[in-house]
């Protein structure tokens, strides 16, 4: 699936099933929700903190997808093509980062 077909995955599920967009800030504050529980996750498969009883089934990529479809609707809602705005995030990185992370010596 192309990000064009995401988006418009996204947007038909929406118009199907929720009704409308949450508002921009509400979808902001469950964005900050879902990425509070990736980071929930990734703290207890790869940090130091342990799994609770109940917490033993989660899904790593089911919580990815949870934001990133967040972040599509964001991206719908305020008419980002998020295709076009990646190929040029990448390029801002490649021309900006070309050298930096091979002449780091922590790396």
């Amino acid at each position: 699936m192309t990000i064009e077909q995401v988006q418009q995955t996204v947007d038909q599920w929406i118009t199907k099933y929720g009704v409308r967009y949450f508002n921009e800030l509400t979808n902001l504050a469950i964005l900050t929700e879902e990425v509070g529980e990736l980071a929930r996750i990734m703290a207890r498969k790869f940090g130091d903190q342990s799994f609770k009883k109940d917490e033993l089934k989660i899904d790593l990529a089911d919580e990815i997808a949870d934001v990133f479809f967040v972040l599509v609707c964001i991206a719908n809602q305020t008419g980002v093509d998020l295709s076009d705005a990646f190929k040029k995030n990448m390029g801002k990185k490649t021309k900006r980062d070309a050298k930096r992370h091979m002449n780091n010596e922590k790396l």
